[in-house]
């Protein structure tokens, strides 16, 4: 890539980023988030005793329960992830998506999804599995979907110029770690395995689908805007790769911890004690380059919005990250 054409790229974002199409999916995506929340409203009526579609089974709470979680996973977040990742990916690759037909293919395939599984829920449908209720017939066509993610983004994140930014790390082991998360979740449970097996595989669904595509996308997007708002570079690249690697080894194992004490043998669940502990020395690690990051800027925290959003954010999850530290030990565990 030549200087001209490097600066030919970096004077016009436009022919990079397709902006309508980033929007359109965060629309999409506060639309879910309000329908998650009317879910999960329907569902907390029955808290107080209270039904105001008594005696229609379409609007039954159990139902509304899983609108509520689906809604919040492949519609709020997974819309507003990927429309993230549209603007972010051109822009540190200085190159295109692989095909902008494909981009809003995968655009209104992924509504048809969101809402063919709402569909099959309310009627239904739905697998007997926390955050994997999605109808045994949608579940091949939501992995093609999450294929055609990464092939539309691979291609510019290989031929980015240079050595990679740690967002993009982040970004390319989303795409395959998202893939084999929900193949993983919504196919072995019910084909493969039965009994205590598939507790330990759902145990596992539901910890890498947070922690292993929300997660690093999240923080691959913190270290693309956080040092673009503060108008410094991050503080220790090389920290940023420890907080990477660490992710990657250690989050895989700890979903066990949600069936302590259970049938599962046990050398599995003293694993992901372990490792529940170790992703929040990891998470520190994040923690500790982004205050550093901070360092000096401190007045940003007040008088930049996204900042704070961003730093707020980061805290509670550090919070419960280090919450779930404790509780999952078994000493917290013969107490409560």
């Amino acid at each position: 890539m030549t200087a001209q054409t490097l600066e030919t790229r970096v004077e016009h974002p436009d022919r990079l980023v397709d902006r309508k199409l980033v929007l359109y999916f965060f629309l999409a995506a506060l639309v879910y988030l309000f329908i998650s929340m009317l879910g999960g409203m329907l569902m907390a009526l029955q808290l107080i005793r209270h039904n105001p579609f008594s005696g229609f089974e379409i609007f039954s709470p159990g139902r509304w329960r899983m609108i509520h979680t689906n809604a919040i996973a492949y519609g709020f977040l997974a819309n507003g992830l990927i429309g993230s990742m549209f603007w972010a990916v051109p822009r540190l690759t200085l190159r295109p998506v692989l095909s902008s037909h494909l981009s809003w293919f995968i655009f209104i395939a992924w509504q048809a999804v969101v809402l063919s599984t709402a569909g099959g829920i309310l009627f239904g449908q739905a697998q007997g599995l926390e955050w994997g209720e999605t109808p045994t017939w949608i579940d091949p066509i939501a992995l093609l979907g999450l294929a055609l993610v990464a092939i539309n983004f691979l291609p510019p994140i290989m031929r980015a110029p240079g050595p990679l930014y740690v967002t993009l790390w982040y970004f390319m082991a989303a795409l395959v770690w998202t893939f084999l998360t929900y193949a993983m979740g919504n196919f072995m449970p019910e084909y493969f395995v039965s009994g205590s097996s598939a507790g330990a595989v759902g145990g596992l669904f539901i910890h890498d689908l947070v922690g292993l595509f929300v997660t690093p996308i999240g923080w691959g997007l913190m270290y693309y805007f956080v040092p673009i708002l503060l108008k410094k570079p991050i503080w220790s690249h090389g920290l940023s790769l420890v907080g990477f690697w660490g992710l990657a080894f250690f989050y895989p194992l700890q979903g066990i911890h949600h069936f302590l004490y259970t049938p599962i043998p046990m050398f599995l669940q003293y694993g992901a004690v372990i490792s529940t502990i170790a992703v929040e020395l990891v998470v520190a690690t994040v923690i500790i380059n982004f205050f550093g990051t901070l360092r000096g800027s401190g007045s940003a925290f007040i008088s930049n919005l996204p900042i704070r959003w961003f730093y707020t954010g980061m805290i509670f999850y550090f919070l419960t990250c280090l919450q779930c530290a404790f509780q999952t030990t078994l000493t917290f565990q013969a107490i409560i």
